[in-house]
Parts: C-alpha cells; sequence; structure tokens
C-alpha cells in the first residue's frame, strides 16, 4: 500500500442553529498539513471539534469550508467509498454473523477481487495482526482485544492511502488500550502507511504520535512534536491539556544578557529562567510552567508550602501543596528511600530553573 498526505485548507463545519439558538462552529478554519506515512493524532476535549474533522476527511460528514487534499487531489466532493481512506471505528462494527476470515475479505470481496489475491491478502493481514489461527472463529468468540485487531485488518488489507481511526481504544480496559495503542502503532510503523488518530486521552496521543494537534472549540491550539508540545506548550489550555502543569504567574524583573530572565512569582525572585524566541520585557507579566517531575518536596527549596495531600503511588509519591492559594503537585520519583511529608506538614519545594517553560 502506498501512503499518502493529507492537507486541510481553512476547513469548517458548521451547523445551523435549533429553535433560535445561535450557529455552532464545530470545526472553524483548520488548516493542517499531514505527511505520507506521518502518525497524527487529533486530540482534545469533548465538543472540541477532532471527531468532526475526522468525519469529514472520510467523507461522513460534508464541509460548510474549506477543502481536503488526499495525495494531491481534493476530495471533498467524493462520497466516502471513492476516498483512498478506511475507517476503523469505536464500536468495531463487525458482522457478528461472519467469522474473522470473512469479516476480513468483506471489503475485498465488494471489490469483486479473485479467490486467490484475497485469500493472499487476508493471509498477509492476518499474520501482520498476530490473528493466525482465528480466521474460523465469529467475532462473539473473541475477546476485545482480538475483535480490535479485527477491525484493523479489516481496514488495513483495503490497502488504503490513509487509515482513520476515531478513539478505537476506549472500549477496552486500561491494560488492554496499553497493549492495544503499542500494537497499532507497531503495525502503522510495519505498514507506513499514514495514520491520522482521534482521542481524548492524552497518554494515547503521547505514546503514538509523531504529532500531536491540539483541539480547542474547533481551533488548532497547538501542533508539534509530543515532547514539544508536553515541554513548550504555548498556552495554559494546551499545558493543562498534555499531562499536569502547574501554573505560576510572574513579573519579569530583568533580561539578562544570556537571553535568560530574572522573574518575580510574589515575593520569590527567580534568576536565569531560560526563555523561548518570543522578546520580553520588564515589567511585564507572564505564565510559569512547571511540571510535577521537575519539582521535589524538601526542606530546603525556591518555595514554601504547605502538604494537602501525600499519597503514595508506587513509582512515584504524589504530593499536593498550598501555595499562594493554589493547588501545586509534584511526582516524587522513586520516594522509597525519601523521606515521606504528612498532610498539614510545612515543606519547601526545589525545582531546577531549566525546567521552567514560560508562556
Amino acid at each position: 500500500m502506498k501512503a499518502k498526505g493529507v492537507t486541510l485548507i481553512n476547513l469548517s463545519k458548521i451547523y445551523p442553529g435549533k429553535k433560535g439558538n445561535r450557529e455552532v462552529r464545530a470545526v472553524d478554519n483548520v488548516s493542517l498539513d499531514i505527511e505520507p506515512g506521518e502518525f497524527v493524532t487529533l486530540l482534545g476535549p469533548s465538543g472540541c471539534g477532532k471527531t468532526t474533522t475526522l468525519r469529514m476527511i472520510a467523507g461522513f460528514e460534508k464541509p460548510s469550508g474549506g477543502d481536503i487534499f488526499l495525495g494531491g487531489e481534493s476530495i471533498r466532493h467524493l462520497s466516502p467509498d471513492k476516498r483512498d481512506t478506511a475507517m476503523v471505528f469505536q464500536t468495531y462494527a463487525l458482522f457478528p454473523n461472519l467469522n474473522v476470515y470473512d469479516n476480513i475479505s468483506y471489503g475485498l470481496k465488494i471489490k469483486k477481487l479473485s479467490s486467490d489475491e484475497i485469500r493472499a491478502r487476508v493471509t498477509d493481514i492476518l499474520k501482520l495482526t498476530g490473528l493466525e489461527g482465528l480466521q474460523n472463529r465469529h467475532t462473539n468468540e473473541l475477546s476485545g482485544g482480538q475483535q480490535q485487531r479485527v477491525a484493523l485488518a479489516r481496514a488495513l488489507v483495503m490497502e488504503p492511502g490513509v487509515l482513520l481511526f476515531d478513539e478505537p481504544l476506549s472500549n477496552l480496559d486500561a491494560k488492554l488500550r496499553v497493549q492495544m495503542r503499542t500494537e497499532i502503532r507497531r503495525i502503522q510503523k510495519a505498514v507506513g502507511i499514514t495514520a491520522i488518530y482521534v482521542t481524548h486521552d492524552q497518554a494515547e496521543a503521547m505514546s503514538m504520535s509523531d504529532r500531536i494537534v491540539i483541539l480547542k472549540d474547533g481551533q488548532i491550539a497547538q501542533a508539534g512534536a509530543p515532547k514539544e508540545v508536553y515541554y513548550r506548550p504555548n498556552s495554559e489550555f494546551s499545558a493543562n491539556f498534555i499531562g499536569t502543569a502547574n501554573i505560576l504567574h510572574g513579573t519579569v524583573q530583568e533580561v539578562n544578557r544570556d537571553g535568560t530572565v530574572r522573574i518575580l512569582v510574589e515575593d520569590v525572585l527567580l534568576d536565569r529562567v531560560p526563555v523561548g524566541e518570543r522578546t520580553y520585557r520588564s515589567g511585564e507579566k507572564y505564565t510559569l510552567v512547571i511540571r510535577p517531575e521537575a519539582c521535589s518536596v524538601q526542606e530546603k527549596g525556591v518555595f514554601e508550602a504547605e502538604v494537602t495531600l501525600s499519597t503514595f503511588m508506587g513509582a512515584y509519591q504524589l504530593y499536593e501543596l498550598e501555595l499562594f492559594g493554589s493547588k501545586f503537585t509534584i511526582h516524587e520519583n522513586n520516594p522509597k528511600t525519601k523521606r515521606i511529608y504528612k498532610i498539614g506538614e510545612r515543606a519547601r519545594i526545589e525545582l531546577d530553573i531549566s525546567d521552567i517553560h514560560i508562556i
């Protein structure tokens, strides 16, 4: 199969208002380039437009404006069956009256391929997806993970240019979700297919994606590699949606010659805080983002706070402290040999200045 790129140009979807209500802009002027073979995840809260965007690419929703290109050709006016895409649905949409082999081969039979070619393709896909030996079973005899593999195999066997995923793991238990997201990523890499994946689960997005596109109110809030959006969020929304973030506010006192800044947070002066490419000015207020794993609870540190939660999580001790009237979260890694602070104790928060990100 040959992977194809996808380009969205000013894509919009507007639903008319009901009973005098205002129209709803589910997708609002979204433009995005997806390279052939890239795994891109559309991530965001319910109602952000991610599923609507995916359904417009698939052809199940008609755009209100803009265009969609697949492999350099506009597909906006093509019906779903005429587009070189395949969808893996949240509900799997398998045929319970057919066995695994017939479920996977169904689309090939509709295309009227020869029985030899169908058998060869299905055999290869069974091997790729780890379903060998299960081809004669009916889908109601399979586990949830096996059913998910059948749904994936049925999409892949059609050899589409782009594979679309609509929250395919949401019906699985937590342990199986981790296993299946690893398998989906392995198979996508092995085949080299372009994948567009919709989820509200940040762990799925971080573990599977080449690039994450965070959506908010129908617009792209931020797009970038997982490390980029995690370590360098461009807003409080992105910072809080990817992982857990501690948010502080401060005023720049001085811009140092090396490009770092001195910033005053309440009554604490932090020096040599790294900055990005933007220009910072003395006297202006900025937002600081600090990740929980970049901090520790100690007897000495830059901030003093009261412990309001102390919970053993195995790999780390989860702390919540009250700092400047707000909650401050810390993941104290490998707590086995460290002092454990109790609720109500006063403690100091230590952090590496280089781990602070200013937005």
